[in-house]
């Protein structure tokens, strides 16, 4: 008799995509079942997008490591009592951006803290020295400095938006993002990963996801594994992302993120998702979203070895800097651009280099991408939607 997890997986022909009792279900895959979960994974990833594996060569700008939220994995965030708490200046986002500009990005990632004037007094006092009340104002004038002096296609990062604030600054980025991480409302709970952040309650973060949707904006969103979570919460996650990408067709990627575990923060003692459970996870969420949805995990946060992601289905590494670190994660150094090559390469895929905007989207243009960034973008692609200049090393 074939194991359950057997009978699933030979059920899923054609693009047939997972029930979420089936996903359920995968949580026991082992042994034999884990390899088939693999290969079925990989193959899932074949017919969707082949055997290219794609990058994008960005560098990352901490615009402000400020935020009024408290989540207990977080070592990005600083307080304003801390010598290292700071908001970017404009001539400080340049030198970043024009160094990126000669290594030959074309990504420019903006991360921050969410809203910390809202909770911070020193935070207002330092965005009014540069003239500001409001930081995504501030962001939204960055990403226009660095477009305008540079050409980096801006992607921004800023956490939860509103229609208002989407619109403010979809004429001067390519994409957006924000993870998702997780629908469980226990996270929100005293001693949970995220007790006391506003910002992380599972309905504002799905809220803005729907805003981009509404707005047409490529969207980046994911799930961070490893926090608390249980196995059906994870497939929980990845459907309701599954779910507004069905309604407004904006989700253009899906991170699968592992935790973490570091000296400096409250969760410093979480014990870090195994190998097998990142592989265990990304391989189902190959299978339960839409094979269009491009799958992607930091190749710099592997607890193992990494290309054995390109065998549980994912087809991106993500954004890769020659020249910034990582700023949420400054421990963990991102591979070589040829190290990352040569080890696609011997999983027997080829590595490409594409832009912050996935080619279907800029398939189309006069739906997803506002018309201020068009002639930025399209200098950018070959007629295949991947940059134009590649450079793998």
């Amino acid at each position: 008799m074939p194991s359950t997890v057997l009978s699933i997986l030979e059920n899923l022909g054609g693009n047939r995509r997972l029930s979420r009792e089936e996903a359920v279900a995968l949580k026991g895959a082992k042994g034999e079942d884990f390899f088939r979960l693999m290969s079925v994974a990989a193959d899932r990833r074949d017919r969707f997008w082949g055997r290219t594996i794609t990058y994008s060569r960005k560098i990352f700008i901490p615009l402000t490591n400020l935020c009024r939220d408290t989540c207990g994995y977080c070592t990005f965030v600083q307080s304003p009592s801390s010598r290292s708490a700071r908001i970017m200046t404009p001539e400080e986002i340049l030198a970043i951006a024009r160094a990126g500009q000669r290594a030959g990005c074309k990504e420019a990632l903006f991360s921050l803290g969410e809203k910390p004037e809202l909770r911070y007094p020193e935070a207002q006092k330092a965005l009014t020295a540069l003239g500001y009340t409001r930081l995504i104002d501030y962001l939204r004038d960055m990403c226009e400095l660095v477009l305008r002096e540079t050409g980096l296609v801006p992607h921004a990062n800023p956490g939860t938006l509103s229609v208002e604030e989407i619109s403010l600054l979809r004429p001067v980025t390519g994409s957006m993002g924000m993870m998702l991480e997780s629908v469980s409302l226990r996270l929100m709970e005293k001693g949970g990963a995220h007790y006391g952040c506003p910002d992380k309650h599972p309905s504002v973060r799905l809220e803005t996801l729907e805003n981009g949707g509404r707005l047409k904006v490529p969207f980046t969103t994911g799930i961070l594994i490893g926090i608390g979570e249980t196995w059906t919460e994870r497939i929980d996650t990845l459907l309701a992302i599954q779910e507004i990408f069905e309604q407004y067709g904006n989700i253009q990627e899906v991170i699968v993120q592992n935790f973490r575990a570091k000296p400096d923060i409250a969760m410093w003692n979480q014990p870090e998702p195994s190998r097998e459970d990142m592989l265990r996870t990304l391989a189902t969420a190959r299978l339960l979203l839409d094979g269009k949805i491009s799958l992607q995990a930091p190749p710099n946060l592997a607890s193992g070895d990494y290309p054995s992601y390109l065998g549980a289905g994912l087809n991106d590494w993500g954004g890769i800097s020659p020249v910034t670190l990582d700023h949420i994660n400054p421990e963990a150094a991102w591979p070589q651009i040829s190290e990352l090559r040569r080890a696609t390469e011997r999983m027997g895929c080829q590595l490409r280099e594409r832009l912050t905007v996935y080619p279907r989207y800029l398939a189309r243009p006069q739906e997803f991408i506002a018309p201020e960034m068009m002639n930025h973008l399209t200098a950018m692609a070959n007629p295949d939607g991947l940059a134009a200049r590649q450079h793998l090393s």
